[in-house]
Parts: C-alpha cells; sequence; structure tokens
C-alpha cells in the first residue's frame, strides 16, 4: 500500500534542504568530523583543484584524497570567481540535494521491485490470497522518505561533503542490479569503488542479483513445495514455473555485468589519465587514495573507532592491526553470502552498514545511506528488537558528539576520550542494529 501524500512529504524534504543551502547561512558543517572527512571534504578538493590549476598535482602535500573526476566535475564550483561573491559551497550543495533527491528516487523504485518479486514468489508458493489481502506499507515509498528525512542525511547533503554522491553510486548499483541492467549496474559499481573502495565487496550481492533476481524465499521453500505436490499426485507439468526456474543461475547478465565492469574500468582509468596529465599519475592517485584508506595516515577525529586505535598503539604493531582491520571486512564478506545467498539485496544492505561501521574514515552519510536502505525491509523487520533503545541511542550519540568535541578541542576542560567515547557509544548501537 503506497503511502498517502508520498509526494507532499518528499518535496517537503527537498525544500527543507534548499531552505537550509539558500538561508540557513554558515552553519559550518563542513568542518564537524562526524559529517565531513579527509576522504569527501569539500575544501580539501578545493584545495586540490586550487593545486591542479597551478599545475601541481592535486596530491601535493597532505590535503586532497579523492577522485580526480570529482575535481573535474565539483571543482570549477568551488571557485571564489564563479561565486560571485556568495559562498562557493552554495553550488555544490545545490548538486548535492539533486543526487539526494536522485537516490531517494532509486531507492523507492527499488522497494517496488522487492514488493513485486515478493508477491511473485507467494503466488508461485499459493499464497495468493496473502498477496491479494496485504495491507503492508510500500517499502519502497518507506525508504526513500527514511532517506530524505534522515537528519543525517540532511547535515550531509548541505555540510559541504562529497558523501551523497558516493551514496548516489551504491544505489545506481543495486538499483541497476534488481532491474538486470548490467551497464547501469556496472557503472554504478566501477564508480563507487572508485571513490571509496569499499564498496568493492559488493560484487557478491550483484552477482546474485543478476543471476537469481531479488530477494525471495529461501529454495528450500520451494523443494518442499515441490515435494508436498509430488505426494498428493500432481504430475510434473503443472508444477509451477517459478519453482522450477527458482534455482536457475542466469549467467548471462553476469557476463555482461563483468564486460561492463571492465569497459568503465578502462574508461574511468582513462579519465583520470587524462586529469592529472603533467600534474601527476595514475601511481600517485592510487597511493593518495586507496593507500590513504587502508593504511590511516590521518588520525584526525571522526565518528569511527580506528583514529583512537591508531593514535594509541605501538608503531612495532601498527602494521598487524592494519593487517586485522582491513581483513575483519573481508572475512565476513563470504560467511554472510552463503547464508544469504537467497537475499541478494538484503546482503547488499548488510555489506553496506558493516563499511559504515568498519570503514577507516567514516561519516555520518553513510549511516544515511544503510539506514534508507532499511527502510526496504520495513515489512520484516517490524518487530526488529530494541527499536526504542536503537532510536534514542542515536538521537544521544548525535547530541552528546559535537559537544564532547567542543569540551575537547575548543573549550580545553575534557579530552579525547571524551570523544572516543560517543564513537564508541555510535559503534555499539550499530552492532546492536545488526544482532538478530
Amino acid at each position: 500500500m503506497a503511502i498517502r501524500h508520498y509526494w507532499s512529504m518528499a518535496a517537503a524534504a527537498v525544500g527543507f534542504r534548499l531552505a537550509l543551502v539558500l538561508f540557513g547561512g554558515n552553519l559550518h558543517l563542513a568542518s564537524r568530523p562526524e559529517v565531513s572527512t579527509p576522504l569527501t571534504s569539500l575544501r580539501r578538493l578545493a584545495e586540490g583543484y586550487w593545486l591542479k590549476q597551478a599545475s601541481m598535482s592535486p596530491y601535493s602535500g597532505s590535503m586532497y584524497h579523492g577522485s580526480p573526476l570529482l575535481l573535474s566535475v565539483l571543482g570549477p564550483l568551488t571557485s571564489s570567481k564563479r561565486s560571485g561573491g556568495h559562498h562557493a559551497h552554495i553550488y555544490c550543495s545545490l548538486v548535492f540535494v539533486a543526487v539526494d533527491f536522485l537516490a531517494a528516487m532509486l531507492i523507492r523504485s527499488t522497494g517496488r521491485r522487492l514488493q513485486m518479486a515478493r508477491n511473485r514468489s507467494l503466488k508461485s508458493l499459493d499464497l495468493t490470497r496473502s498477496v491479494n489481502s496485504s495491507v503492508n506499507v510500500s517499502s519502497g515509498d518507506a525508504a526513500s522518505l527514511i532517506y530524505l528525512w534522515n537528519p543525517w542525511a540532511i547535515i550531509t547533503c548541505v555540510g559541504s561533503c562529497t558523501s551523497p554522491i558516493e551514496n548516489l553510486m551504491v544505489v545506481i548499483m543495486i538499483y541497476g542490479a534488481c532491474s538486470r541492467l548490467a551497464p547501469l549496474a556496472a557503472f554504478g559499481y566501477v564508480m563507487a569503488t572508485h571513490l571509496s573502495l569499499y564498496p568493492a565487496i559488493l560484487i557478491l550481492p550483484v552477482t546474485l542479483l543478476l543471476g537469481y533476481g531479488p530477494d525471495s524465499p529461501p529454495p528450500k521453500v520451494f523443494l518442499l513445495k515441490g515435494l508436498s505436490a509430488s505426494k498428493v499426485g500432481m504430475p510434473e507439468n503443472e508444477i509451477s514455473t517459478g519453482q522450477r526456474d527458482f534455482r536457475q543461475f542466469a549467467w548471462k547478465p553476469v557476463l555482461h555485468f563483468t564486460l561492463w565492469v571492465f569497459i568503465w574500468s578502462c574508461y574511468v582509468l582513462l579519465l583520470s589519465s587524462i586529469i592529472l596529465n603533467n600534474v601527476g599519475g595514475r601511481q600517485e592517485m592510487f597511493e593518495k587514495t586507496y593507500g590513504f584508506i587502508l593504511t590511516v595516515k590521518d588520525l584526525s577525529p571522526n565518528i569511527g573507532v580506528l583514529w583512537y586505535f591508531f593514535a594509541e598503539v605501538f608503531d612495532v604493531f601498527r602494521n598487524f592491526f592494519l593487517i586485522v582491520f582491513n581483513m575483519n571486512i573481508v572475512f565476513m564478506v563470504l560467511p554472510l553470502a552463503i547464508r544469504l545467498k537467497h537475499r541478494p539485496c538484503f546482503l547488499a544492505f548488510v555489506y553496506t552498514a558493516i563499511v559504515a561501521m568498519l570503514k577507516s574514515y567514516p561519516s555520518a552519510g553513510d549511516s544515511a545511506l544503510y539506514l534508507g536502505l532499511l527502510g526496504l525491509f520495513a515489512n520484516e523487520l517490524a518487530e526488529m528488537q530494541f527499536t526504542f533503545f536503537l532510536f534514542f541511542g542515536y538521537i544521544g550519540v548525535s547530541l552528546l558528539s559535537p559537544v564532547m568535541h567542543n569540551l575537547w578541542i575548543w573549550r580545553g576542560t575534557g579530552n579525547a576520550n571524551f570523544y572516543f567515547a560517543t564513537g564508541l557509544a555510535y559503534t555499539c548501537l550499530q552492532v546492536t542494529q545488526k544482532s538478530p
């Protein structure tokens, strides 16, 4: 069942963003460690663009660590000459508002496709009455509104950081895979990996989505249905086609996806080489982007826990723990894929949530993405435990984090443990949300 007044609420969310961008003044969100990271900071991007305009490598020093493609797209918008006396970040924020709205619409379309797949599965199990009498809220509408009205998504959109673009690429990848549009899914996958590296682990759910289609009940349910049908003497040709074809893996879209990943990867590398011509190279780009992510060289505070850990760990053990923390994400990939292979879209959500929790430079934008995707499974998670604790826990962390940061950095009446405590509580809330 569709949500009433959906478009009014969506338009209100976009209007609220525009009001904050145009009339909110300088909210100083760009300097907040919860919003902006060394990888997504628009100020660092402006610095990299200035270096490039001065015929220097944008990766000189330790300021910019993002994609060279963003320099060409957003760099001109950060130029003070182009801003005409206004704040340069307004133009980028307007772009981010449009990007957020597009991501919400793609989440909505993904939810509708998941709902259609669910109805087909119920019909193939002879549960037509359940489909006709279903009064559940449209998960796509709920998810898109959760994303649009999420306070973390709003402050990320108006906070001068590139997280909305990274989120859009992940959503494009999931939508393309659910729709079995191999070129679109490959584009989203290549761009998301190019911008942030961590979405590379989403290759498994994307492959399962392209091969098996959207989420459905486990295969054993269809096998039991077929066995019960054979026991009552039902002819083989009367068993529904959906039950026979459920376990068939379609290799054609997967092969198309692989081909398009190669094509888009070559295209991105070619564009990066052209942009960095005479001002750097691809090797420096890899070292300053992917190498920067994996080695956690910047220990400035953020809402994660790695910055504090590596600030305290002895240098002799640093490489060991770098391997441990980076491999921690990889070790979860295969077991979860085996357990949730019949629900690849939910698997993509779980991977996204794990990345938001364990990545080296997390931000509020990462949480905004997986909380929006969580709405796609609102009907299944309606009885999720600890919702009261999680809801008010997130509110408490959101309010205490800037307070603790102010006490530590500006007033000098606290220390790093104050701010780290809020990051640790934030991580514990994420772990609690993912527990059954």
